[in-house]
């Protein structure tokens, strides 16, 4: 499948956080990923700068957590991730669990491999609007298959 308009809202972005790479489950969870169905369109480990995390995060900027947040994105790598399913956003949204891992439910990601609030395993886009922006935030169209 190329990446064209149409595919997009198939498509949604997905972090694998400092804290789930720091403790050993990135395979775990890409395993989670996939035998729930989604097909890994591109994925790479990346350790994010404080510029990167400043601007992948900037909608948060005003937000007393800001700070907290980009030193822990800053603090470790990351793995990013280019998932695909019918209606991925939702489905990827499902699959991690509600924000507060301490309030997710056992067999979600954040349920089973999350701690709190911040340190909660993943990240997953909230709308398409938004998988798009952050897609091409960490991607460019030559590193989709």
């Amino acid at each position: 499948m190329t990446d064209t308009a149409e595919n997009l809202p198939k498509r949604t972005f997905a972090i694998i956080k400092p804290d789930a790479v720091r403790a050993g489950n990135t395979g775990n969870i890409i395993q989670r990923i996939t035998d729930n169905g989604f097909k890994l369109r591109a994925l790479k480990m990346v350790h994010m700068t404080r510029p990167i995390a400043e601007g992948f995060y900037a909608v948060h900027r005003e937000r007393p957590f800001f700070n907290d947040l980009v030193e822990f994105m800053t603090s470790g790598p990351s793995v990013v991730m280019a998932l695909e399913k019918d209606n991925a956003v939702q489905a990827w949204r499902d699959l991690m669990g509600p924000t507060d891992s301490t309030k997710a439910p056992k067999g979600t990601i954040r349920g089973d491999f999350g701690a709190s609030v911040q340190e909660n395993a993943t990240h997953g886009s909230d709308s398409a609007e938004n998988a798009r922006i952050e897609l091409s935030y960490f991607f460019n169209a030559t590193e989709f298959c």
